[in-house]
Parts: C-alpha cells; sequence; structure tokens
C-alpha cells in the first residue's frame, strides 16, 4: 500500500501576517503545497489529506484544490479550536499545535504515513528518502522516521524560527528532540532564547525537525491518548500547543518506539516572515532554471 501524505495546513501564519500557505511563490504561481505535492506524487504517495481550518475552507477549495491535477486521492479535514472535553466546551481562536493537527487525519490514513508543514519546501530527495522508508517498513512496527535538516541550512535572515533540535546516536535513532522557540543567527554563532529569557549557544551543524515524520497510523492511538490531558492541562493558555516532536520525544523517551533520523543537506525554503518571501521566490526559480521542476507543475 503507498503511503499517505499528511499536509498540516491549518496554521494561522501570525508572524507572516496571513495565510502564507496559500501565497504564490513558484514561477507560475504555485504554493509551497503544490511543490510538495509534486514531489510527493513522484516519489510513490498514494493520498494527500489536507488539514485546514473551517474558516478557510472556501479559499482553500479555491486557490488549492482547484487548480491540481494530481492523479491520487486527495481530501481534506478540519482541525477544530473548539475542545470537548468530558462535557466542558473549550474554545480559543490558535489552532491547538501539530499534535492535534496530526489526530484529525487519524480517519485517513489506513496505513503508512508521512507528516509535513504546509508552509515549508523540503526538496524532493527528502520525500523519495521518506518514500522508500515507508514503503519497506513492516506492518505495525513501532519504528518511525524523521528527515533531519541541518540547523544552519533552515534559518530565517529577518527572525527567529522555531525548531525542533534532535539528539542522534551512533546508530542514527533519535535519543530526544528539543523544541526551541525563538533561534537566530549572528557573525557570533547561532543562538536560541529559552522560556526563561536564558540566551543558549547551538550548533549549526546540529539536525533539527522541519516537521516531515512518517511511519505506522499506531502513533494516532498515541495523539488520540495523549491530548485530552494536554487539554485539561493547558486549558487556561490561549498559546500551549500539543506538538509532534514533543510526543515522538516522549515515546522514545519510555522506549515504546524508535526514530531513525534520515539525513537531509537541502537548504530550507519558507516564509516565516514577509521579509522571506523574495528570496524564496528567487530559490524556487533557480530550481526551475536548473530543471528541477517545470516551469508550470500542473500544466
Amino acid at each position: 500500500m503507498k503511503p499517505t501524505l499528511i499536509v498540516l495546513a491549518a496554521g494561522m501564519g501570525s508572524r507572516y501576517g496571513g495565510l502564507k500557505q496559500l501565497d504564490r511563490l513558484g514561477v507560475s504561481g504555485e504554493t509551497l503545497m503544490d511543490y510538495a505535492l509534486y514531489d510527493a506524487a513522484r516519489s510513490g504517495f498514494g493520498k494527500v489529506v489536507f488539514v485546514i481550518r473551517r474558516d478557510f475552507e472556501q479559499a482553500f477549495c479555491t486557490k488549492v484544490l482547484a487548480p491540481l491535477q494530481l492523479d491520487i486521492e486527495v481530501c481534506y479535514v478540519f482541525q477544530e479550536t473548539e475542545i470537548n472535553l468530558n462535557g466542558e466546551i473549550i474554545q480559543r481562536e490558535k489552532p491547538w499545535g501539530t499534535g492535534h493537527a496530526l489526530l484529525a487525519a487519524k480517519n485517513e490514513v489506513t496505513g503508512t504515513f508521512a507528516v509535513i508543514n504546509a508552509d515549508d519546501f523540503y526538496g524532493q530527495e527528502a520525500f523519495a528518502t521518506l518514500a522508500n522508508y515507508l514503503i519497506n517498513l513492516p506492518p505495525n512496527s513501532s519504528e518511525y522516521a524523521l528527515i533531519g535538516y541541518v540547523l544552519q541550512n533552515t534559518l530565517s535572515d529577518n527572525g527567529t524560527v522555531s525548531r525542533g533540535v534532535c539528539q542522534v546516536n551512533e546508530t542514527g535513532y533519535l535519543t530526544n528532540i528539543v523544541e526551541r522557540k525563538k533561534i537566530w543567527k549572528s557573525p557570533q554563532g547561532i543562538f536560541c532564547t529559552d522560556e526563561k529569557g536564558k540566551q543558549i549557544a547551538l550548533d549549526g551543524n546540529s539536525l533539527v525537525s522541519m516537521n516531515l515524520w512518517g511511519g505506522n497510523k499506531e502513533v494516532f492511538d498515541v495523539l488520540a491518548a495523549q491530548f485530552p490531558a494536554f487539554v485539561q492541562a493547558h486549558k487556561n493558555d490561549p498559546k500551549a500547543e500539543f506538538l509532534i516532536p514533543e510526543v515522538f520525544a516522549g515515546m522514545v523517551a519510555n522506549q515504546t518506539a524508535q526514530v531513525k533520523v534520515l539525513r537531509s543537506d537541502a537548504h530550507w525554503i519558507g516564509v516565516t516572515y514577509k521579509e522571506d518571501k523574495p528570496e524564496a521566490m528567487q530559490k524556487l526559480k533557480a530550481l526551475t532554471d536548473k530543471g528541477a521542476y517545470p516551469a508550470n507543475l500542473w500544466n
């Protein structure tokens, strides 16, 4: 069975100032999602599930689904902001994080899957590597995979970024992952600021998560079991997020899963800030000029 690609497209783009997952950056007006779908389809994925918010369903169907010419199954599900916790309705504006978004796709996955952010460019090599891994993964395996990118290749010149910084053992398996939410670069090196305001130096050669994970559907049971407890603990915090890296870190820590880290040396293309857009467009054009992509993905 071909793996399913889950695209997390429910983010609000608060630092960017709008729905960056719908922004047109390609030579012929493609979104970053278009490039991901193009790469996934030619790498062997058989289905795509978009996770979106209800309030931009119409815009999503018009701007994303309508132009697609994919010869694979495509559907979408909603990441709700209203949560029913044992009869108590908890409502907030901000989505509940990537772990909750992934959980929203549970009923659309019957075998192996990969998950990505809608507003990051991953590159065809990463999709091919992960698809090959998933196709050869034994059923019900407790091993998962993460495409690990080199930290210094994933930074913005225009502000801080969030990355899951990985610790990897000598056999290539994840031992821990720490979500760093304020990472920046300077002539003196790469740094982050922790929750207490302390400045921490980071190794630019460290591998980091860009939320390109893959594995068997059993992880959805883990997400479903953990999310209610997370909501109960954080229901009064409008910024708390249930994050994919933290779920996998917990599984690794309690030895219920292993995560194979598959290294990628690709350079990030994304739009965390409005100021990132011109450079992202230039990089995509350069890839098109080199022949990595056609001038128009869907024609």
